[in-house]
């Protein structure tokens, strides 16, 4: 087996992809900025096949080092300026990461022969859905800068595909959940409430209906797109293939822990409160499915069900 180099590995996603890799006894390296080497080198301490790289991938430098002295086969692009809020309040930053950290990849690559990237993207590429359920042949229309860079960074892999033979795939996920995810974001916030006994009202949001990821599902569809031998397409969607209502997703809290008092009011859910969020619906999962066997294994429940124990076990471990 190739090593595998994952960028983003000290973050939520990358981490999971990582140990995944890691577990079907793949080598890999793990690239991460410095404010994420406490994960990294946990990863490092768990597994001896597992190298930890603190980098920022906007120093073209740091990144032809790596490349250079590890050789992998293949790159799963995780690194990131994650969200909505994120592209707000430091915009600048997340187009030199989002966009020009992926150039500096695809430079690399095209320079050591290293030619599948699988690029986690977004549904934020589509703005407001123009249909309850949407394929990957939707238009783009990106509101904010977050969606931006990542319609960017799939056009310029297109791009290093058609000059330098890359085979750079991208992975549009939506809403991606589970234990241990970092912000502080429905649905996570709903499940924390819960098991900790503290009401929470969601001031806004009730009847939006957005497709929530479980990260188990988020990374067999990451694995299976980086093992297909041949894609069809350069674009696929990785998600649930469903769309709940906030407030539906309220309402399984609740059953799942009889008494929470967990609510969500009516109107448009808002981004910390205060930014709009593009019209969302379900991701058609078809096309991951005909190529690589990609099938959602966690409905809203089951995703809920199990990050809600996993956070009363780390409550009673600590």
């Amino acid at each position: 087996m190739s090593t595998i180099l994952v960028t983003g590995a000290g973050g939520f996603v990358g981490g999971a992809v990582a140990r995944a890799l890691l577990a079907r006894g793949q080598a890999v390296v793990g690239l991460d900025c410095g404010a994420n080497a406490a994960a990294l080198d946990a990863l490092a301490a768990a597994n001896p096949a597992f190298t930890p790289v603190a980098a920022d991938i906007c120093e073209a430098d740091a990144i032809e080092t790596v490349f250079a002295g590890h050789r992998p086969g293949a790159v799963v692009h995780c690194a990131a300026v994650v969200g909505v809020l994120a592209s707000l309040a430091s915009p600048v930053r997340l187009l030199r990461v989002n966009i020009e950290g992926s150039v500096n990849l695809f430079e690399a690559m095209a320079r050591h022969g290293c030619q599948r990237l699988i690029h986690i993207s977004s549904e934020e590429i589509y703005g407001d859905f123009l249909a309850p359920r949407i394929d990957e042949t939707h238009r783009e229309a990106p509101v904010h800068a977050y969606g931006i860079s990542k319609s960017a960074v799939e056009h310029l892999g297109r791009s290093y595909r058609a000059t330098h033979g890359l085979d750079c795939i991208n992975i549009r996920t939506s809403w991606v959940y589970g234990p241990g995810f970092p912000r502080d974001r429905v649905p996570i916030n709903m499940i924390r409430a819960a098991a900790e006994g503290r009401a929470l009202h969601v001031p806004g949001g009730a009847e939006e209906r957005i497709d929530h990821t479980y990260i188990d599902d988020a990374v067999a569809g990451i694995l299976g797109a980086l093992d297909c031998p041949a894609h069809p397409c350069d674009a696929y969607h990785v998600a649930s293939d469903s769309a709940p209502s906030l407030g539906e997703i309220a309402e399984v809290v609740r059953e799942l822990v009889p008494g929470a008092e967990i609510t969500v009011g009516p109107g448009p859910y808002r981004h910390g409160g205060d930014v709009a969020m593009p019209r969302k619906g379900a991701l058609d999962c078809s096309r991951a499915q005909a190529a690589f066997g990609y099938r959602p294994k966690f409905d809203i429940r089951a995703g809920l069900a199990a990050t809600l124990d996993a956070h009363r076990a780390q409550l009673e471990n600590q």
